[in-house]
């Protein structure tokens, strides 16, 4: 299957607008398109540009020093609570040699592979979510240390044997994101994560109120989680998918999005080495922030409309746009605003298909104004140089080709001249030729009636008109030929 994009796509919209399959047991299938595939692009080709592209729209929605942002960017190390304190010292030290003895999977940096290995963990997980107590009720230490070994050792395992209980396979889970060196949400993306939860509406008068502006928070989360890295994210889009259906079905395990949040937001969220007392008025702010991402958790992996325009733009050649007030967004959906874009790309499409035909009809004209000018004179010559005298704007192509018609020559209409000219016709011809510098007659063909019907110009000279006169010319021969044979036979 190969993918070309819209005329570009769009296009369209478009980079895959249109889909060539050339299996035909797949022609049935649905075409999935990803509106983010431009972002995708741009992300893996141009980290840096990508980058900038991201954070210059957080620092619109939320206000970072220029301390928070340089960590943000990667350009400082993250300053977290507690950083300096003995009991954050103590925690390293117990850290690193526990990390001595990390497996494959568990205690070791994220990889794609160790996703592949927890992924198992989050798909039998899906198929047990009626478990009561599920991720709060822990299971047996026996069982779990069995199963971390076949994890770390990368061997097959048969979750649905029943040798393993849920609350088994839910306790591992954040045991391995425990486990990882740094939180699942990153270090640097820490103090971001408190700017959103900040976030809240303002009042008739300008002043900020208690109630949270959850359609900033969602736009800040969408471009805060483009800029995680690659294997953080695809499990981050995991494990919020399972923890929201775990909450759509509360009635069954009792674990709401804020409950879950209180068992997650410590090993995705807080710094490690730190303590409850080291965030202090912000564990609140870190458990309601996962709580929101739980409950958003369908909207928060899709790249604002504006990104998604600007990359877009950016593989198009054209001006990118920096921001979301560049694009002078009309709804929040992001629909309305692209519609000038699209009409006047949908104009230069059509002004450009209007010039290369107009050049096409114009060079086909102007090959067919060369054979009639190049006739010998003849009533059939003058009709169409009539034809084109009556249309010069429309069928005369250009000033270079002579429009003069040619000089009248007396033509004999005696019957001597008749005779002369149907018996000995080829040496009139002959002897015509030799004081004529007329060139050889072009005969209007089947091939230029086609070109005149590529010229688009039916109204003025048609096929079938082109066919009358040749049919006139071949009845007047006959008519001619009919009247010689009646006066020869009755001249004997």
């Amino acid at each position: 299957m190969a993918a070309g994009a819209p005329a570009s796509g769009g296009g369209s919209d478009a980079i895959c607008n249109f889909v060539i399959c050339n299996d035909s047991s797949l022609r049935s299938q649905p075409i999935i398109f990803n509106p983010d595939f431009f972002v995708e692009k741009l992300r893996h080709e141009k980290p840096e540009v990508f980058t900038e592209l991201v954070v210059s729209n957080i620092t619109r929605l939320i206000d970072l020093p220029g301390t928070e942002l340089a960590q943000l960017m990667g350009e400082e190390d993250p300053k977290l609570p507690g950083a300096n304190s003995t009991a954050s010292g103590f925690f390293r030290s117990l850290i690193s040699l526990k990390r001595k003895e990390k497996g494959v999977v568990f205690g070791s940096p994220l990889t794609e592979e160790g996703i592949a290995q927890v992924s198992q963990l989050i798909e039998y997980l899906h198929k047990n979510l009626r478990a009561e107590g599920l991720f709060r009720v822990p299971g047996n230490s026996i069982r779990q240390q069995i199963l971390k070994d076949a994890l770390n050792s990368g061997t097959d395992i048969d979750l649905d044997s029943g040798e393993f209980h849920s609350n088994d396979v839910a306790t591992l889970l954040k045991m391995f994101l425990g486990e990882l060196p740094e939180p699942l949400l990153t270090h640097k993306h820490f103090h971001a994560h408190l700017k959103i939860a900040d976030l809240t509406l303002f009042d008739e008068k300008g002043n900020k109120t208690s109630t949270p502006d959850k359609e900033r928070q969602i736009e800040a989360l969408q471009l805060l989680f483009l800029i995680l890295p690659a294997p953080n994210r695809s499990l981050l889009k995991l494990l919020l998918d399972l923890l929201y259906q775990t909450a759509k079905k509360q009635d069954k395990n009792k674990m709401s999005a804020h409950n879950l949040a209180l068992m997650f937001a410590p090993h995705i969220l807080w710094p490690r080495n730190v303590t409850a007392n080291d965030l202090q008025e912000n564990i609140t702010k870190l458990n309601n922030g996962v709580t929101f991402m739980i409950k958003h958790s369908q909207k928060l992996f899709k790249a604002p409309v504006y990104i998604r325009e600007c990359a877009r733009l950016h593989y198009l050649g054209s001006r990118a746009h920096t921001s979301k007030d560049d694009l002078d967004l009309l709804t929040s959906s992001g629909s309305k605003e692209l519609q000038p874009l699209k009409t006047q790309k949908r104009s230069r499409l059509d002004s450009c298909h209007q010039e290369e035909t107009q050049q096409r009809t114009e060079e086909a004209l102007k090959e067919l104004f060369h054979h009639v000018h190049n006739m010998p004179d003849s009533a059939k010559k003058k009709k169409l140089i009539r034809q084109f005298n009556k249309h010069p704007t429309a069928l005369t192509p250009g000033s270079d080709v002579p429009t003069s018609p040619a000089p009248r020559r007396t033509r004999s209409r005696s019957f001597s001249g008749l005779i002369k000219r149907k018996v000995l016709g080829t040496p009139v011809i002959l002897e015509r030729k030799s004081r004529d510098t007329t060139p050889e007659p072009v005969r209007v063909s089947k091939e230029n009636v086609q070109l005149l019907q590529k010229c688009g110009s039916p109204a003025h000279m048609s096929q079938m008109k082109l066919k009358s006169l040749e049919g006139q010319k071949e009845g007047s021969c006959r008519r001619m030929r009919a009247r010689l044979l009646s006066k020869d036979s009755s001249s004997l």
